[in-house]
């Protein structure tokens, strides 16, 4: 509708986001799409000096994330975007839970005054939300499942994994509590908190090495509370993924229904000071 406004740089994302941050310093919200690995890494530089540093007003669309393009290796693969980008002064991260939420986090990108990274796959998500209508904000984390045992703080494609899993160990008797935390930075402290005053053991999923990332970012805010619980973060386990096809890495990698499932049935038998005096934790 609009050809004017789309520019294709070719394999040049470098220059792509130079260009966008002077095109944001010109009073235009550009809009840029790359692949996650090659925003993240290979076009750092520009992203950390051109956009970041001035606060351009760019929207990085960062697609192909994580393990979801597994058929194309590790050199495709987007497994340390999260932890790299959520260290830039004055960036936004976001990893929305499926198209749904995607379409929300485009709109609220609009409106918000400053760089957005957005987090996506390949588009073959699982369906999480049936309407936009749920009171997407950023920086605000969803519930969409409750529970009191345990909480399972996910992220993009894991979230779908997440509810899956959270239903079937509700056939057991266990009740497990699921947060779609979309926002990474900033990140919800309160909804952290309150879950694990309220249910004393806290797993994170992510598509991502569990440095750094939403389980990294989870830990930060627990351990700067003084507040204690049993702790688990399941992810890449500090290693590159093989080749292969999306949900099959995902079973690799501990991070489906199967693996989170097992992880929660772990997590319910570690121990923690099991009292409700938080006075003599913070």
């Amino acid at each position: 509708q609009y050809p004017d406004r789309f520019y294709q740089f070719g394999i040049a994302e470098q220059n792509m986001y130079g260009t966008a941050a002077g095109m944001a310093k010109s009073g235009l919200i550009p809009f840029t799409s790359s692949f996650a690995i090659f925003a993240s890494c290979r076009a750092l530089d520009q992203v950390h000096t051109d956009i970041c540093y001035q606060r351009a007003n760019v929207k990085l669309i960062a697609s192909h994330a994580g393990t979801s393009f597994g058929q194309a290796g590790t050199t495709h693969h987007s497994t340390e975007d999260i932890a790299i980008m959520r260290s830039l002064a004055n960036l936004v991260v976001i990893v929305p839970a499926d198209g749904m939420e995607t379409a929300n986090v485009v709109r609220a990108a609009v409106e918000y005054d400053g760089p957005v990274y957005i987090r996506i796959n390949r588009g073959f998500d699982q369906v999480v939300y049936g309407t936009y209508d749920y009171g997407y904000q950023i920086g605000k984390a969803v519930e969409i499942y409750e529970g009191t045992d345990a909480t399972v703080i996910a992220c993009g494609s894991c979230v779908f994994q997440a509810l899956q899993a959270a239903r079937e160990l509700e056939a057991d008797g266990v009740r497990v509590r699921v947060l779609n935390m979309h926002t990474i930075k900033p990140i919800d402290r309160e909804a952290i908190l309150k879950a694990v005053h309220d249910t004393r053991r806290i797993i994170t999923v992510e598509d991502h090495t569990v440095i750094g990332g939403l389980g990294g970012a989870v830990a930060e805010v627990i351990a700067e509370s003084g507040m204690s619980c049993a702790f688990k973060r399941l992810g890449l386990q500090d290693t590159f993924s093989p080749i292969g096809f999306h949900e099959d890495l995902m079973s690799i990698h501990g991070i489906d229904t199967n693996g989170i499932v097992t992880a929660v049935r772990e997590l319910l038998n570690m121990d923690f000071e099991d009292d409700e005096d938080w006075e003599d934790e913070v």
